[in-house]
């Protein structure tokens, strides 16, 4: 057998990801997912879209100065500012890449560029030449590629490779491909293209026919030697391609793909609940790899094989994708030093010592009313205990519930607004209905209720209940999150952290970049 060609594992969950309508994540949420990805040994980190807002700058600025193992990557339309910005936050990054991209198929050129054939490969090469005058490294993308001509691309991608990219994605940004159809279009542009040699060829996959994974994965065996992919699957519309499930594929089918990865498999349920905590998107149980149901046996007769032999109903071992990884670590009688210590093990590290104090105080007081505490615990902790220390226009105080059958419930709820604190009380046709209404007497926000969701963070019926709330406001979409033993308690967090990004404007973006690559 020859030998193994790396595969590169291109990470987007911080930009694309992100697009997914409520996923917006703040700066600290993204460096503790850039963290976790880097732990990982990602190759590529996305880390945003540079010039899409002043916070999205500000977030790929922070990663870039703190990540040094991964290469950290903005994406740029090809325009002049675009470039400039990305470059901007990429300055001191040990490791930094330009993701620049245009889009090639008619129907794009013709309706949304206006622009004819001609122009783009311009402002294509124009593009390439300006970012590669500010990084080494420069990836274009065709933006979709996938219904774009191919003797077209193959013009475009010479071009481009002679101005000096390295890396050429050709994403199915409208996930219209199907497998056999894509992979033989790599296959094409690599045998095509006199320069193709001179770089990487990657694949940027869209699922909105469940083929992401299907077509990434035919893509590899055609010569494409970069995968961008997202944690979960995360991402626009239907999402892109996973992660997870790309790497277990190669890993699993050695005999098949003759590619290896830099991956460290270990890590990946760990990160993909940490990406789940943060969005507000659980992860459905029958999820491939990370799915609570993935390596669960229900029926006698696989049960009974796996007892005798693992290999006879499970293709590969829980523990190698980190399943037996995240046992009870910490309980009421530890102290802090511990605590700081796992945390930092998980990726976090806190700020001031006002933090830590904050935390470790509500971690007894979780610890006093639940006996095991998880590593998805802690992480929930921590995210709401950052959210406090921000020191935000709302916050919750305390409330009270009465609901009885038979009875109309209420709830009377008492919260901080600025600092002062400000009670209310209302009827509703459940408790969590009755505490958002109570809710909406002092905040009066406006916003319609668009998703409510618990989701247990942990097994067992002391599990804290992790609920998001999905807000909608003059055509902006916007979550929250909230842990507590009690949901009703978490309800109400996750709605007032709704309020608390409506105030901030967090997550509001130009969004210049309206369909991806």
């Amino acid at each position: 057998m020859s030998a193994r060609d790396q595969l590169v594992i291109f990470d987007t969950t911080l930009r694309d990801g992100e697009q997914s309508p409520g996923a917006s994540m703040t700066q600290d949420e993204k460096l503790r997912i850039a963290k976790a990805l880097e732990r990982m040994r990602v190759d590529v980190i996305e880390a945003g879209f540079a010039i899409a807002s002043q916070g999205d700058f500000e977030s790929v600025q922070a990663i870039a100065n703190t990540i040094k193992d991964s290469t950290i990557c903005s994406l740029s339309r090809a325009m002049d500012a675009d470039i400039d910005r990305a470059a901007e936050a990429l300055k001191n990054a040990n490791s930094g890449r330009i993701h620049t991209f245009i889009a090639t198929s008619p129907i794009h050129m013709e309706y949304k560029l206006r622009m004819t054939p001609e122009q783009v490969i311009e402002h294509a090469v124009r593009s390439v030449k300006r970012a590669r005058n500010q990084v080494a490294d420069v990836e274009f993308s065709c933006e979709d590629a996938g219904r774009s001509d191919i003797d077209f691309m193959c013009r475009i991608v010479e071009a481009v490779i002679d101005a000096g990219a390295t890396t050429i994605n050709v994403p199915d940004t409208v996930g219209y491909a199907v497998p056999s159809q894509y992979g033989n279009t790599i296959r094409q542009l690599i045998e095509r293209i006199p320069n193709s040699d001179k770089a990487i060829f990657s694949v940027h996959c869209h699922n909105d026919l469940g083929l992401a994974v299907a077509n990434s994965l035919d893509a590899v065996m055609n010569g494409a030697r970069q995968v961008e992919c997202t944690i979960n699957g995360l991402g626009e519309r239907a999402g892109n391609a996973s992660l997870e499930e790309v790497v277990m594929a190669i890993k699993t089918r050695p005999d098949f793909f003759n590619v290896d990865t830099n991956i460290r498999t270990e890590e990946i349920v760990s990160t993909s609940r940490l990406v789940s905590s943060v969005t507000g998107f659980p992860v459905q149980p029958n999820k491939a790899i990370v799915g609570a149901n993935a390596f669960a046996h229900e029926s006698g007769i696989h049960q009974d094989g796996v007892i005798k032999h693992r290999e006879t109903y499970e293709i590969m071992r829980a523990e190698d994708v980190g399943w037996n990884a995240n046992k009870m670590v910490m309980g009421k009688h530890s102290g802090r030093s511990a605590f700081r210590a796992r945390l930092e093990e998980l990726g976090t590290v806190f700020d001031t010592e006002k933090e830590l104090n904050e935390a470790f105080a509500r971690f007894k007081s979780l610890a006093d009313k639940k006996h095991e505490i998880f590593d998805e615990d802690l992480q929930a902790l921590v995210s709401d205990t950052k959210k406090f220390v921000a020191s935000e226009r709302y916050s919750f105080v305390s409330l009270s519930v009465c609901s009885n059958t038979g009875d109309v419930p209420n709830c009377d709820i008492n919260i901080s607004v600025d600092g002062v604190e400000q009670k209310a009380s209302s009827e509703g046709a459940g408790p969590v209905d009755a505490t958002f209404k109570a809710i909406e007497k002092v905040a009066n926000s406006g916003t319609e209720l668009a998703l409510f969701s618990v989701n247990a963070i942990t097994g067992g019926t002391d599990s804290q209940g992790e609920v998001t709330v999905r807000l909608e406001s003059g055509g902006r979409v916007i979550n929250g999150r909230g842990a507590d033993i009690d949901i009703v308690v978490a309800s109400a967090k996750a709605y007032l952290d709704a309020l608390n990004h409506l105030a901030s404007d967090a997550g509001s973006k130009d969004h210049p970049q309206k369909s991806g690559v």
